[in-house]
């Protein structure tokens, strides 16, 4: 009882999350051995393991509890997986979209630049 009211007490930093982001994990790790390694720390909501050729080696792992989550991440960053070191990261929904975002952008001011017949640089105009 007096645990969780230390709990409420203790102030977390702000990119501290229920979402763990895994890298460098082996290419064949199953879910079952996910939840073996992760599950030592804490109730575990969802895992999601990376299964395409640009997500392999990665997973998501959601916590129930937001202190088991940065439990984990302390302790399983660094932690050795079949000679592999795995990286373990807050998932930020903010920085996972801004290159996506800034492609985006750029997409569409190329889009205006042409519309309004505006020069793009490296590009040379010529007249007839």
């Amino acid at each position: 009882m007096a645990m969780n009211r230390t709990k409420n007490n203790v102030r977390l930093p702000p990119e501290v999350n229920r979402v763990l982001y895994v890298r460098n994990l082996p290419y064949k790790i199953t879910g079952e051995e996910m939840y073996d390694i992760f599950g030592k720390y804490g109730a575990i909501r969802q895992i999601r393991v990376g299964n395409t050729p640009e997500t392999r080696g990665t997973a998501f792992v959601v916590y129930e509890d937001i202190f088991d989550a940065k439990n984990a991440c302390d302790h399983l960053s660094g932690f050795n997986v079949c000679n592999r070191y795995l990286v373990v990261l807050y998932y930020q929904a903010n920085k996972a979209f801004k290159k996506l975002d800034a492609e985006k952008k750029e997409a569409e001011l190329v889009a205006m630049k042409a519309k309004y017949g505006l020069n793009t640089p490296g590009r040379t105009e010529t007249k007839t």
